[in-house]
């Protein structure tokens, strides 16, 4: 914003004002919108575009909105030109070559690498762009030049979550108890569409029951639709499924409340949510970065719970485990290729998240059937240490099903009152963060200006052509 108000701040002192920065992060973390605020705050025209707008059926179509793109914003400047979902038009050049390579799409980029390469450094034109696939954009546009920086806008954490529930709490008519630290404890991963989201639909569901005011027990409720679908009571489940579904759901329950490094359990319901959700075990993970080795194998045999609670008590198993076995497969095929935990495999890495291996592996056919056999011993024990410690635990497995059945949905409380206290003391990160000394009241935070003098480019359209029924999409 500082280089468009006063871009000789920086050139008396020898600087070159960036020519563009690129904004990566996962979906609904706002790169829109700071694209939006930026060109707001600085109060000059915003052209924005998506990149699939430059892709089109015709030779040529593509780098001719390019050239009328950068024209119209060169008698503009200064201006910010936004180019959302880039990726669509800056895929790496040389993979999934069609006819040699030389396809629209390449016309394209290289039309946007030469227009880029044209801008003076005093031309009051910055380009942003954004994408959550910085991985597949060709070498070439990132080069400092092009994309100077390249700016990160994560998921926000434990304080930004509360500081975005704030933002999404003004315009509602909110009772006494609703808590904005609590909800962002209870929200770990969303994004900031998924919190408005979550706002949104707490109203709505407050509206529905005639409420004046939203209340904690809306939002509760709007957290759950958000994460687990619609809830189906009226799904017809057989008795012998319920149980079924009571006992896996309590063996997770059991499993994750005995074993230290196991995320504290906030709710376990027996309601069938979404398309096909039986029943689901919410809790609240700790943000942290790193992790050990105790706590993934903690992770992994809480996973298993539901199914060893099958196996011990009905002696078959179901295919009600097919999400957890998914998890845990993901997660020991990591622990051994990728994080370097397995002392037969070795301190090596086989990560490969930009697809550089392609067909082939970086290691050989006896290091592939070491890998497999290694994750099948190491899920095998997490088995048998599970299956142990609800053997022990059995007696409290049955009265936890049997509440479950008969109430269908049960909270911390209610599981202390069957289980004890937890024999584990470990404070969540919504826990250390209010017990900290130097937490204070977050502000209200002022609302993001937006561009109010957005200006779409006038480009020319494509001429007309007889209908043609479209390809099949694959």
């Amino acid at each position: 914003v500082d280089f468009l108000k006063n871009p000789k701040k920086y050139t008396n002192l020898g600087g070159k004002i960036p020519k563009g920065a690129l904004l990566v992060g996962p979906p609904g973390t706002g790169k829109t919108l700071l694209a939006k605020a930026v060109a707001g705050e600085a109060g000059v025209p915003f052209f924005s575009l998506s990149g699939s707008d430059f892709v089109e059926m015709f030779v040529g179509v593509g780098a001719s909105r390019v050239r009328d793109l950068f024209k119209q914003a060169k008698e503009k400047s200064p201006c910010i030109i936004f180019i959302d979902e880039i990726d669509a038009v800056g895929r790496a050049r040389g993979r999934n070559m069609v006819q040699g390579g030389n396809d629209e799409r390449e016309n394209t980029l290289n039309q946007l690498l030469t227009e880029m390469d044209g801008f003076g450094t005093d031309s009051g034109v910055i380009i942003l762009a954004a994408t959550n696939r910085p991985d597949i954009l060709d070498s070439a546009l990132l080069r400092p030049g092009r994309f100077d920086r390249q700016i990160s806008v994560d998921k926000p954490d434990l304080v930004g979550r509360e500081a975005i529930f704030r933002v999404h709490l003004k315009p509602l008519k909110l009772d006494a108890d609703v808590d904005a630290k609590k909800l962002s404890a209870q929200t770990p991963g969303f994004a900031g569409a998924e919190i408005a989201n979550v706002c949104n639909e707490a109203a709505l569901i407050a509206a529905r029951k005639n409420k004046q005011h939203v209340d904690m027990q809306d939002f509760q409720d709007a957290i759950d639709r958000v994460i687990g679908g619609l809830e189906k009571k009226n799904k017809l489940i057989s008795p012998e499924e319920k149980k079924i579904v009571a006992y896996h759901e309590a063996g997770h329950a059991i499993a994750g409340w005995f074993l230290e490094h196991a995320d504290p359990l906030v709710k376990v319901s027996i309601v069938p949510r979404g398309i096909a959700a039986l029943g689901y075990a919410q809790y609240l993970p700790k943000e942290q970065y790193l992790y050990t080795v105790e706590q993934l194998m903690d992770g992994i045999c809480m996973t298993l719970g539901g199914r060893v609670a099958e196996d011990i008590i009905f002696g078959r198993i179901s295919t009600g485990a097919q999400n957890d076995l998914e998890r845990i497969t993901k997660m020991a095929y990591a622990m051994v290729s990728i994080y370097g935990m397995n002392a037969k495999v070795g301190n090596v890495s086989f990560n490969d998240p930009q697809g550089e291996y392609g067909l082939t592996k970086p290691y050989s056919d006896n290091t592939a059937q070491m890998i497999d056999q290694e994750v099948r011993n190491l899920i095998q024990s997490a088995y048998d240490r599970t299956k142990n410690l609800l053997l022990e635990k059995r007696d409290l497995l049955e009265a936890l099903t049997q509440q479950l059945l008969k109430k269908e949905i049960i909270f911390q409380s209610d599981l202390e009152g069957i289980l004890g206290k937890r024999p584990f003391d470990h404070k969540t990160t919504y826990q250390e963060y209010m017990t900290s000394d130097d937490d204070k009241a977050t502000e209200p935070i002022a609302e993001l200006p937006v561009a109010e003098n957005t200006v779409t480019p006038e480009i020319t359209p494509p001429p007309p052509v007889a209908e043609e029924e479209p390809p099949h999409a694959t």
